[in-house]
């Protein structure tokens, strides 16, 4: 038991500024992702927009789902949401009452993700497994207006080790070790050609995915690097030996890794929350030099005005010592924080299976009977980034509108004449990345339901802004082009996905 112990504190313990950062950077990504969602408050969260709520209920809504956006099909509701998620955002990010924004930031993160799940990637499902095992963490002890307003001073020892550190690396450990067992085709592991039909997808193709494109034995090595990079680099975390050296080795290879993704693919903020789940690895030495060297820089304005505080509220008065030596010293049991590691290893066991259940390791896999507490909390989490093939049915939109005169425009293109050719840019297509996600489900066969209802809503928001430019007809078209091998071209093939009429 002795040696258990020595091994979990060596493995799980982490820099309560490292876990101060990842709550910033956190509170960052939330405020950039809801200024990006504000922008379609009509089109993704509101009756009038491509999923109403009697929809969303009929087709994706799961008994065990809670979202207080989905109470009203109005966008003026939403929007008064998104402002008070906004606000307890900006408080986790200064650190004020941490744990109550940091709770109440995640019951808003859910209650959004739930409203539509037809724009979520696998980034929304990781920046939710933060929040939720950041309930639980004490990231507000430092960088934090709660931390000047402790009645004791900082020690030297900024570690921490507890159920919720080692539930958080755990997590970051499931992420890359589950996506590499789902990767199991013969395209990552022997062909080596996921990378090339990954760069085959001009939806999500990016300038520096172009410059290497052309060049096959570079795509071999960087997909077969890939792959082994998610299967082993994770296991270094749990190395009880060298452990702070083998985490800057993981933080190094894994930025290097999401920022060589921001550069190649689109994939909105998906890199940004994985860098940001990095930041709470960083080991104590490298916090003491950017505790040196680059936040007290930051500090240093405050530093007499924070000093007079401190002195104010932590040097206790003559008659405070005597009135405490008074009390008798009775020991006092506190039990929350036993249910609280209970409670968090419980669900951290759970999340575990629920990865492991959904890879072809030979265990006992999670019943479907189990999954409502998933559903319910939002634990539920697949980590299958082109897996276990990458998606091959490339293409691009054109959105045909008949006109009065008999003319076809393609309102994709500001009402230009409708025009077949492939664009120079498909990536420029999407107002964002919700709206390249909502378009790739768009195709799927089982999701047919919600092709009127986009066509809808594109024919009246253009009449509504075009009154002398009306389509009577809108025809959601389909350019299928196929990435075939050795970069090989597929002719084009029109694909009328839905029609709508006034």
């Amino acid at each position: 038991m002795k040696y258990l112990e020595l091994y979990f504190r060596n493995v799980f313990t982490v820099d309560l500024r490292a876990l101060a950062i990842m709550r910033i950077w956190i509170a960052g990504v939330i405020l950039t992702d809801l200024a990006i969602r504000a922008t379609d408050l009509e089109a993704h969260y509101s009756n009038m927009g491509v999923l109403p709520l009697y929809v969303m209920h009929q087709y994706l809504w799961p008994t065990q789902f809670v979202s207080l956006h989905a109470l009203s099909g109005m966008w003026q509701v939403e929007a008064i949401l998104f402002i008070i998620a906004a606000g307890f955002a900006v408080c986790m990010l200064l650190g004020y009452k941490t744990r109550l924004s940091t709770v109440v930031s995640w019951l808003l993160l859910v209650s959004l993700q739930n409203r539509n799940t037809l724009i979520t990637q696998g980034g929304d499902d990781l920046l939710r497994m933060l929040l939720f095992w950041g309930m639980f963490l004490p990231w507000g002890r430092y960088y934090s207006y709660d931390a000047t307003q402790q009645k004791q001073l900082p020690t030297a020892d900024t570690t921490y080790c507890s159920a919720a550190t080692a539930a958080y690396i755990l997590q970051i450990f499931l992420i890359y070790f589950c996506t590499a067992l789902l990767k199991n085709s013969p395209e990552w592991r022997t062909e080596g050609t996921a990378l090339y039909y990954a760069l085959s997808l001009d939806q999500i193709l990016m300038p520096v995915g172009k410059l290497i494109y052309p060049y096959p034995h570079l795509l071999h090595a960087l997909t077969i690097t890939t792959f082994y990079v998610e299967l082993l680099l994770p296991f270094l975390l749990l190395l009880p030996f060298y452990n702070k050296f083998f985490r800057m080795v993981v933080v190094v290879v894994l930025l290097g890794f999401h920022i060589g993704i921001s550069l190649t693919l689109f994939v909105g903020l998906f890199y940004l929350i994985n860098i940001a789940s990095l930041a709470g690895l960083l080991p104590t030495p490298v916090m003491n030099w950017l505790d040196r060297r680059l936040l007290a820089s930051f500090r240093r304005p405050y530093t007499g005005h924070f000093k007079r505080i401190f002195q104010q509220i932590r040097r206790p008065s003559l008659v405070s010592i005597r009135v405490h030596l008074r009390k008798p010293l009775i020991p006092q049991v506190h039990l929350l924080p036993q249910f609280r590691e209970g409670f968090v290893s419980v669900v951290l066991l759970y999340c575990i299976w629920w990865n492991l259940s959904g890879t072809n390791l030979k265990i006992k896999k999670m019943p479907d009977g189990s999954r409502w507490f998933g559903y319910l909390l939002r634990l539920d989490q697949h980590w299958g980034m082109f897996a276990p093939v990458v998606f091959k049915d490339d293409g691009w939109y054109i959105l045909e509108g008949h006109t009065g005169n008999g003319k076809l425009i393609d309102l994709n293109h500001e009402g230009e004449a409708a025009n077949y050719t492939k664009p120079a840019s498909v990536v420029s297509l999407f107002k964002n990345d919700r709206w390249r996600k909502y378009s790739e489900n768009y195709l799927f066969i089982q999701n047919a339901y919600m092709r009127p209802y986009y066509c809808h809503y594109l024919m009246r928001r253009w009449n509504e802004a075009h009154p002398q430019h009306q389509v009577s007809k809108l025809d959601v078209i389909y350019m299928k082009e196929p990435s075939l091998p050795d970069y090989q071209v597929a002719i084009p093939s029109r694909e009328v996905l839905c029609s709508c009429a006034k």
